[in-house]
């Protein structure tokens, strides 16, 4: 037993997450618009700053890794597919809310005359063409992944939000309203594996797979490990804030390492996990005392 499917009796919960999530969302909803410099644009396009090359690669990074929100909705549902029917409906929320984030940072870089949008065109539309699939298919896993993907992302937007503070106040205003939709969203899949976890702790047998495994989803795009060189160089977004802010988090709030798993395969990949947590543990503490920051999370294996 490998515990990839949902528990069934789990669907109250899940559904009062997904109801609260509605609720939080319904309290901070937002329009893209109301995040673009318009009346700038309207006085004198030429007060619109102009990024520097970092921050430009930062926001692009993130554009191209949310244009492909059709091949994430499309993967995710396909691994809810005969689960409980409250993953789909939160899905569906969750795809309508990621919608905007794309649009927003890719007018706000055309409004701002930041970049080539011809290339930036030809880019998103490459990308989108490519595709994309996890290699984590079950339902179980898939959520973990998403709570780690969501933390990641809000993380990392407000990395950027704080590097543009200088350059562009309005953009990081921006960035930070998109950091609390991934907030909200990382609180549901978040809590999901929590659920799971203290109903039945061999869980941890799917989560340690998933977490060792994770790959950020726009890994596939041209010229990513060039783009994360950048983002660690100057922004300060590496492994040791993976560690730190992702994994780290996360780690103590589903309280891995006191889980009590009955089957020995749990227990096994339970030791394998916490092995691979104390290694990022090793890497966070020698990037800080050397003061580099230049590896990819990607390249942190177990």
């Amino acid at each position: 037993m490998t515990y990839s499917h949902l528990i069934p009796s789990l669907e109250p919960k899940l559904r009062a997450l997904y109801d609260q999530h509605r609720e939080r969302a319904d309290r901070i909803d937002w329009s893209y618009h109301e995040y673009l410099p318009l009346d700038e644009l309207r006085a004198d396009i030429a007060s619109i700053p102009k990024l520097s090359p970092a921050l430009y690669t930062a926001v692009e990074t993130a554009l191209m890794t949310e244009v492909n929100l059709p091949w994430f909705t499309s993967h995710i549902a396909d691994a809810f597919k005969g689960s409980l029917a409250v993953m789909l409906d939160f899905l569906h929320t969750w795809t309508a809310e990621e919608d905007q984030h794309a649009q927003l940072l890719d007018t706000y870089l055309l409004l701002g005359g930041n970049g080539d949008p011809t290339r930036r065109a030809a880019l998103r539309k490459s990308i989108i063409r490519q595709g994309w699939a996890s290699t984590i298919e079950t339902a179980f896993g898939t959520i973990a992944y998403t709570a780690i993907q969501e933390l990641a992302t809000q993380t990392y937007y407000l990395r950027v939000a704080d590097a543009a503070e200088k350059e562009d106040p309005k953009l990081a205003r921006a960035l930070r309203r998109l950091a609390k939709d991934e907030t909200l969203h990382m609180a549901f899949y978040r809590d999901a594996v929590k659920a799971h976890l203290e109903v039945e702790p061999n869980y941890v047998y799917p989560l340690a797979d998933t977490i060792m495994k994770f790959e950020w989803p726009g890994a596939g795009m041209p010229n990513f490990a060039e783009r994360v060189e950048v983002l660690a160089a100057n922004l300060d977004y590496g492994p040791a804030e993976y560690y730190s802010q992702v994994i780290d988090v996360l780690w103590r709030y589903w309280d891995v390492t006191n889980l009590e798993p009955s089957l020995a395969d749990a227990r096994e990949a339970q030791a394998k996990v916490i092995k691979y947590h104390k290694k990022l543990a090793r890497v966070a503490e020698r990037l800080a005392t050397s003061g580099k920051n230049r590896q990819s999370v990607v390249e942190v294996k177990p």
